[in-house]
């Protein structure tokens, strides 16, 4: 079809728009945009040029190799952007601010890295968009599925610009739109299928087969059923970084707060202990793989490990998706500390829900207390608790996690039990640290002991203020990308071309959201001068 003969075709049926460009021709509607105001109900509409989905490579095979001209630096990492026509979504602020660090970083491998992580969430991973049905399926990467938690991440480091990019916040906000509907169904689930209005069909996840969940999922909805608390907390991170930036309370729509109350709901199930005061045991929720499962039987029922009143939230599964040992994940409640309070600002500068702003503080403050009381010893954060005695002293590259306390806005970096406990967790204390000759760092059950993950050497950076611990780190991130110039998973120590996902858009966000805190707070150590920058300022 010719383009003119296709936007002729589009005018006339706008309600078929959507479905023929996210499915059609396989890239959502806002892809690679060119502005066109059709003047249908005031709306600009985003089209993509009309290229045919087969001039546009598969990303997870064009991120496998080196595809671009190289850096100049040392390294020569190679340009890993997709061709402006097969981009998922196209921001001239996101573009201004790659220039602006291109500019200024001393280092031209630095620099390289940060063209290709900080637009990689919108280069490759909108999946859908329909800026008037205010719906955007987001995708982790190399997975056809939206994990809340891995979104919340993926647009963090976007958070300045939504007040000066109208077409960004109104993408950020289509996401929280659509999480709402998931969330308020399916508040136990953290991975969710494309809304049916895209045209998209639902994924097939083996490790969903053979799985029983209570309570019962469909999953045309979903794509898995694990319980995560930071998932939740996820939904809320980027609904309050969107209103902070934007004061927009049209988010906080019926949806949206009915995806809250059923967060308030999980909070109170999970909160209780396993037996009640008469021993009837209490299962709000329970995941267990049957007989022949990739995914495997989970003891007690698929209930895990019983556990007793803290005050914390109980979850059954990590942040990494593995099982938890015990259920009281401190950085998890961490978190959702912290994004309760927030959570609780928003609402009152909107104006809305104040009984939902007065039981998050109330369960902000009750969770932090619990965490302080309940999960050190001798200056020392457990990763895991149970209530009942038992903890598990470790940590997991993936965020939350006891490494990320600073990031996640629960502690000061200078606290003395952070101090005390991240020397621990970067040290074969931490069963979970490993290192090698070139690489090393946290890593975690979910590949293996031997493949630590580069994220965690990102939340060490955001958990010191001592100059060589942060280029140490950096480095040995810059140093590992295999010569692709993207930010891996995992890294294997003893061969460090054997890495796993090379296309994982989380990992990508928070290296680039690193380098910009550097940006603000150390910007000697990686830019030509000592001037800060902040984006969209």
């Amino acid at each position: 079809m010719l383009f003119g003969s296709f936007i002729s075709s589009l005018y006339n049926n706008w309600d078929g728009a959507s479905r023929t460009l996210s499915y059609g021709l396989g890239y959502p509607w806002s892809a690679a945009k060119m502005k066109l105001g059709l003047g249908v109900a005031g709306i600009t509409i985003s089209l993509m040029a009309a290229t045919a989905q087969a001039d546009c490579p598969d990303y997870t095979t064009y991120a496998q190799s080196p595809q671009g001209n190289p850096s100049s630096g040392p390294l020569g990492l190679p340009y890993m952007r997709p061709d402006p026509a097969c981009r998922t979504f196209n921001s001239t602020s996101v573009e201004k601010v790659i220039l602006d660090m291109k500019s200024r970083l001393k280092d031209p491998d630095i620099a390289r890295l940060f063209e290709n992580t900080f637009p990689n969430t919108l280069d490759t991973t909108v999946k859908y968009y329909n800026e008037r049905e205010n719906l955007a399926f987001i995708i982790t990467g190399d997975i056809t599925a939206q994990w809340l938690r891995d979104t919340g991440n993926q647009f963090s480091h976007y958070h300045t610009l939504l007040s000066v990019d109208v077409d960004l916040a109104n993408l950020v906000k289509a996401v929280i739109n659509n999480e709402a509907r998931y969330v308020s169904q399916y508040p136990y689930c953290g991975a969710f299928q494309p809304p049916p209005e895209s045209g998209l069909g639902p994924s097939v996840n083996d490790w969903a087969l053979g799985v029983l969940v209570n309570p019962p999922v469909d999953n045309q909805t979903v794509f898995e059923c694990k319980y995560e608390i930071d998932s939740l907390c996820g939904f809320i991170k980027l609904s309050s970084s969107y209103y902070e930036a934007t004061k927009d309370a049209s988010m906080m729509n019926a949806e949206w707060l009915a995806a809250i109350d059923q967060i308030f709901r999980v909070i109170n199930e999970q909160s209780q202990a396993s037996f009640g005061a008469d021993w009837n045991f209490i299962s709000y929720y329970n995941w267990t793989g049957l007989a022949g499962s990739l995914a495997g039987a989970v003891n007690n029922g698929g209930n895990g490990e019983p556990k007793g009143y803290t005050g914390m939230v109980g979850t059954h599964h990590r942040p990494s998706d593995d099982l938890s040992t015990f259920a009281f994940l401190t950085p998890a409640n961490a978190m959702l500390s912290v994004q309760l309070t927030n959570l609780a600002t928003i609402l009152d500068h909107a104006g809305v829900a104040p009984n939902v702003s007065s039981q998050a503080k109330h369960w902000s403050k009750t969770i932090e207390q619990a965490v302080w009381e309940h999960t050190v010893v001798d200056g020392i954060f457990a990763y895991e608790t149970n209530g009942l005695g038992s903890r598990y002293v470790m940590d997991d590259a993936n965020v939350p996690s006891l490494l990320s306390l600073p990031y996640l806005g629960f502690l000061d970096m200078d606290h003395p039990d952070y101090v005390k406990t991240k020397k621990m967790l970067m040290s074969r204390g931490n069963p979970y640290y490993a290192k090698g000759r070139s690489f090393s760092g946290i890593g975690g059950p979910h590949i293996d002991v031997w493949n630590p993950w580069p994220m965690s050497q990102v939340s060490n950076i955001f958990g010191t203020n001592d100059d060589k611990e942060i280029l140490s780190s950096l480095y040995t991130i810059v140093n590992n990308t295999s010569g692709l110039g993207l930010i891996h998973e995992s890294i294997n120590i003893y061969n460090i071309s054997d890495y796993t996902r090379p296309w994982f858009a989380w990992a990508n966000s928070y290296f680039s959201e690193m380098l910009l805190d550097l940006a603000q707070r150390k910007p000697h150590l990686i830019f030509k001068d000592n001037k800060p920058y902040t984006p969209g300022q």
